[in-house]
């Protein structure tokens, strides 16, 4: 078994902007195709890295896109450098990805305060819905 000693953290990193992706999300190949007006658009292909055992995409890798997309859309409405996180997330799964490459689309709105709501639709390739994500995030204060 290999010694995970220093590889857990603190980690420090540069992004390249603002709104770009972290390297979780540059792990799992997500790429940002729009961020604007509280609205994000993203893509991520099905490699077999992100397969379950059936061979099917696992479920974690679309939630993953799913928030993801939220956090790009409230970014593209708060000041850039704010922290925040997600506090609650309820994903249903509609349809299987079996190949090629998947899309979420997120809106994000203030519900006053540090709240803000996220939703997310993410689909195949064909245009089928396979996840709908609702979700809830804090901007954290004094961090």
């Amino acid at each position: 078994m290999r010694e995970m000693t220093g590889l857990t953290g603190p980690h420090h990193f540069q992004m390249e902007s603002w709104i770009s992706c972290a390297p979780f999300e540059k792990l799992l190949q997500m790429e940002i195709i729009e961020a604007s007006e509280g609205c994000a658009t993203l893509k991520m292909p099905f490699l077999v890295d992100f397969a379950q055992g059936g061979g099917l995409m696992h479920g974690g890798a679309l939630v993953s896109l799913a928030d993801t997309a939220v956090a790009m859309a409230i970014k593209s409405v708060i000041p850039a450098g704010t922290q925040f996180v997600t506090t609650s997330l309820s994903a249903d799964f509609l349809h299987a990805v079996k190949l090629g490459v998947v899309t979420a689309k997120a809106k994000a709105t203030c519900q006053g305060g540090s709240k803000w709501k996220g939703e997310a639709t993410v689909y195949d390739e064909v245009g089928r819905v396979v996840l709908e994500l609702s979700s809830f995030f804090r901007v954290l204060k004094g961090v």
